[in-house]
């Protein structure tokens, strides 16, 4: 099997990873990096569980090969915090109880986060719209809309909690 080397920025530290040409984003995170956070639903990129941000951007890290994150920005669930505590979506979804078996939650998070980067006042349809390619298989979609509409009206006028 080819192994090559492989530089990563991932939570805003560059990993040098040895990886086979095929493996994916997921993959590199979870099994090379140790981040087991983001997690392995679908395999086919629809569930959302997997999500990361790669330059702020939502994506589904479960149909992106490694080699093609070189160069860009990753954030996962680990990374997401900053030295003075949770995100504000982070901090709203517990306070919102907006998860119940968890295993949506990190990808959730990080899509309600590229949602409220780039629309930082969504209405709840906007929400549910935004959302709508995350499956949460407990139904607990009322308190996650309730959780991001809290995070948006904490972050007013700012673009990061």
């Amino acid at each position: 099997m080819c192994v090559m080397e492989t530089e990563l920025n991932i939570n805003g530290q560059n990993q040098r990873l040895d990886l086979a040409p095929g493996v994916t984003l997921l993959e590199a995170l979870r099994d090379y990096a140790g981040l087991t956070g983001t997690k392995y639903g679908c395999g086919e990129g629809q569930c959302g569980a997997c999500t990361v941000l790669i330059d702020g951007r939502a994506a589904r890290s479960c149909v992106i090969r490694a080699a093609d994150a070189t160069g860009r920005k990753i954030v996962t669930i680990e990374g997401l915090a900053s030295g003075h505590g949770l995100h504000a979506v982070q901090q709203a979804f517990l306070d919102h109880a907006a998860f119940q078996c968890g295993f949506c939650t990190p990808g959730m998070i990080l899509g309600a986060v590229a949602l409220l980067d780039q629309d930082p006042s969504p209405t709840a349809s906007g929400i549910r719209e935004g959302l709508q390619a995350h499956i949460c298989r407990c139904g607990a979609y009322p308190r996650i809309v309730d959780a991001v509409r809290a995070a948006a009206s904490k972050n007013k006028g700012s673009r990061r909690g």
